[in-house]
């Protein structure tokens, strides 16, 4: 009953997601009345959260004779998890894909922006609603039956299951991928708008901000999940889907920098179409099979139909963002050394690493099917490339809020006590330890960009401004770019110092001997075993010593799930202010009198979490202070547009 409702359901929102691409097109071309439009628009999202509300009633029912259910459900889950299994696999994350684009789609609608312009950008974002739908219904549809039912079913995948971030982690991510089909809405629908689109940057930033710190903090977030699940000990491996996420996060950086300046409508179409085409080929290749990942969906249908999205989305984004656009009146080529210039080479600079990190991602899609053997981009290539630009781009980070002052003079004297301040932290760390160029650059850059960010803080406490009081709306504004970086910042110290001076060790110990690194050192006290038939979990018995602070006892584990035939690591992790210690179980003896341990010391990885939370709270903060002011459309029509024609002449 519960599917059949389902699949209705699905087919329900394709119907109502065609119906709205049309209605909206029909409001573009002719004028019509907003009204229809806009209800077609809240069908759309009724029916996305429908069929969700149904796939969850299924889990919470046990009803396996949903196919959905009987492969990522069971009795034995808890309650938070059985929720959160609607995103655990390919086919129920996608209608948390369709629930969220179908909320900012209605967000959008509810919007009065310029007519045409807003008419048109719904029509982008109903067609990405309608493929999608499409997606599910015929591709994907988690509603199908089973036959025969079974009694139970295996849960999710048991690395789903060991952290609570797995509530929060994929949600806000989708919210920060799909928040990006608004500026792209509005990049494509800028040409076709007539003088409707000459505003187009103005009224998409907003959505790009949010968009931006939805998918920092998601990217943070896994990052999180990654360190304290997967028992490696890390939280970026260059993975190609942990590659995915970043890649539309540089571009749509790139975006809202170059915003800044402007006059460079090529720049801000181009940028806001490859942050959702990005965000396109990060859906394919995390569910079609065409990598291996533990974050990627296995083997699915999904392949063809998302590619052939992907390519038809780029070719229309190719023709439109290349048709002339109305542009504002410039103010003037910005000099050669300016604020203006620095953002725009900032915009380079960040596009240059999404170019690396791509490469990088899909080499070894490219030459498998021209060699015959998939080749593999490893870490080392990444910090070859990417991570000496990305200390460029931290470089360019601190020099930028020295020069809004228009007296050079004064601009470079304000970079003196940050450029001496990050000189310093060379010489001091380089001093007292050898944590290598990357790692000692990427200190100093941190320093020089922390202390001019401090210090253009405090010029701004101190005097608002020479000529004029700085409007309430800019003041929080710019502190949000204050708060974005330095956290950025933060982050790269993090980053940094974790590499440079991580250690870590492994070995097989018998019951009373010692594990050391530096000055922390496990002992292994015993190994108690648990569980029954369908699972079992291992977990050993360590006192750990740090410091010459008493010892107490921590208990790694491994955890064996027969239905999924998985073991999962269960670390034991001492988070404190300046370093954790990372301690993962990783065999046991049969006979319980051994147990392999690895223990690891990784300083100022916290740095890297409060950094990416200061980043994300930046960006809200900027959504926040930049959202143009505009009505709300409500249920009642806005005067109807005259129709305009549509062809080569339609953008003139």
């Amino acid at each position: 009953m519960l599917g059949d409702l389902g699949t209705a359901g699905l087919a329900v929102g394709l119907s109502c997601a065609t119906l709205t691409a049309l209605l909206w097109l029909r409001v573009a071309l002719f004028g019509a009345a907003v009204r229809t439009a806009w209800r077609g628009t809240a069908a759309t999202l009724v029916a996305a959260a429908l069929a969700c509300a149904l796939l969850e009633t299924a889990l919470l029912r046990h009803d396996f004779s949903v196919r959905f259910v009987a492969e990522n459900g069971g009795r034995d889950v808890p309650l938070y998890y059985t929720l959160t299994s609607l995103w655990s696999a390919l086919d129920g994350s996608l209608l948390l894909w369709l629930l969220v684009l179908g909320g900012y789609a209605a967000l959008l609608a509810r919007r009065a922006y310029p007519p045409r312009l807003h008419a048109y950008a719904m029509v982008v974002v109903s067609v990405v609603m309608m493929f999608f739908f499409a997606l599910s219904t015929f591709a994907a549809n988690p509603f199908r039956a089973v036959s025969p039912v079974p009694a139970d079913g295996p849960g999710p995948n048991p690395l789903l299951q060991q952290h609570p971030a797995m509530g929060v982690h994929p949600p806000l991510l989708y919210a920060g991928y799909l928040g990006l089909v608004v500026p792209f809405a509005f990049a494509l629908a800028a040409p076709l708008a007539g003088r409707d689109g000459a505003r187009w940057v103005r009224l998409a930033r907003p959505w790009a901000l949010v968009a931006w710190a939805a998918l920092t903090g998601g990217i943070g977030m896994g990052a999180w999940w990654s360190y304290a699940v997967l028992g490696w000990g890390g939280y970026w491996a260059w993975d190609p889907v942990e590659n995915a996420s970043l890649l539309p996060w540089l571009t749509a950086t790139a975006f809202l920098h170059t915003t800044l300046v402007r006059g460079r409508i090529a720049w801000h179409g181009a940028l806001a179409c490859a942050s959702f085409l990005l965000v396109l080929l990060g859906t394919f290749l995390t569910r079609s099979g065409a990598v291996t990942s533990v974050h990627a969906f296995t083997d699915s249908p999904l392949g063809p139909m998302l590619l052939g999205f992907v390519l038809l989305a780029v070719a229309v984004s190719a023709v439109l963002t290349g048709r002339r656009a109305p542009e504002p009146a410039r103010a003037g080529r910005p000099r050669a050394l300016s604020r203006a210039t620095l953002v725009l080479v900032h915009g380079v600079l960040l596009v240059t690493i999404a170019a690396v990190v791509l490469i990088g991602t899909i080499l070894p899609l490219l030459t498998a099917p021209l060699t015959g053997t998939r080749s593999s981009v490893g870490p080392a290539y990444y910090q070859r490339t990417a991570v000496p630009l990305a200390v460029v781009v931290l470089l360019v980070m601190g020099v930028t809020p020295a020069l809004r002052v228009r007296d050079r003079s004064a601009a470079l004297r304000r970079l003196v006590v940050p450029a001496a301040a990050g000189l310093g932290t060379v010489a001091l760390v380089g001093l007292l330890s050898r944590p290598g160029p990357a790692a000692l650059t990427a200190f100093g850059a941190a320093g020089f960009v922390l202390t001019g960010l401090a210090g253009d803080l405090a010029h701004r406490l101190r005097r608002p401004g020479p000529h004029r009081r700085p409007s309430p709306h800019r003041r929080p504004a710019r502190l949000a770019g204050l708060v974005a970086h330095a956290g950025l910042a933060l982050v790269a110290v993090g980053v940094a110092g974790s590499s440079a001076y991580g250690r870590d060790a492994e070995r097989t110990l018998r019951v009373g001997e010692t594990l050391r690194v530096s000055d922390v050192a496990v002992r292994l006290i015993g190994v108690d075993r648990t569980g029954g038939s369908g699972s079992m979990a291992v977990r050993a018995r360590l006192a750990l010593t740090a410091s010459g602070r008493p010892a107490r006892t921590i208990t790694p584990g491994l955890r064996y799930q027969a239905a999924r035939d998985a073991a999962v690591t269960v670390p034991a992790i001492g988070t404190g202010p300046l370093r954790d210690t990372y301690v993962t179980l990783l065999a046991v003896a049969e006979d319980s009198g051994t147990a392999t341990v690895r223990l690891a010391v990784n300083p100022l990885v916290g740095l890297i979490w409060a950094g990416g939370a200061l980043t994300a709270a930046g960006g809200l903060l900027a959504a926040a202070t930049a959202r143009p002011r505009t009505r709300t459309a409500g249920r009642t029509d806005r005067p109807r547009p005259a129709p305009v024609a549509v062809g080569p002449g339609a953008a003139t």
